[in-house]
């Protein structure tokens, strides 16, 4: 199929970019709200700005998804 679809600017594919995060390598304050973990997830924007940090990597996906971001797995 060779069809062309012009995405227009309002039609980007908006990306955010989940990755695994040391709790050691976070500062203190985020250190002592977090109960017994060693690993959380990170979801980063396009422009690598974190947007969030929670527990798991499928609720990264979930939150990602719940704002109109399409997740992708960074290593």
């Amino acid at each position: 199929m060779d069809t062309k679809y012009d995405f227009g600017a309002g039609e980007r594919n908006r990306i955010a970019y989940v990755r695994s995060v040391d709790v050691a390598d976070l500062p203190e304050e985020v250190q002592a709200q977090v109960q017994g973990l060693e690993t959380l997830y990170a979801v980063h924007s396009a422009e690598g700005e974190r947007l969030a940090l929670v527990r798991d990597r499928k609720l990264a996906f979930v939150l990602a998804r719940q704002n109109d971001l399409t997740p992708v797995t960074v290593h």
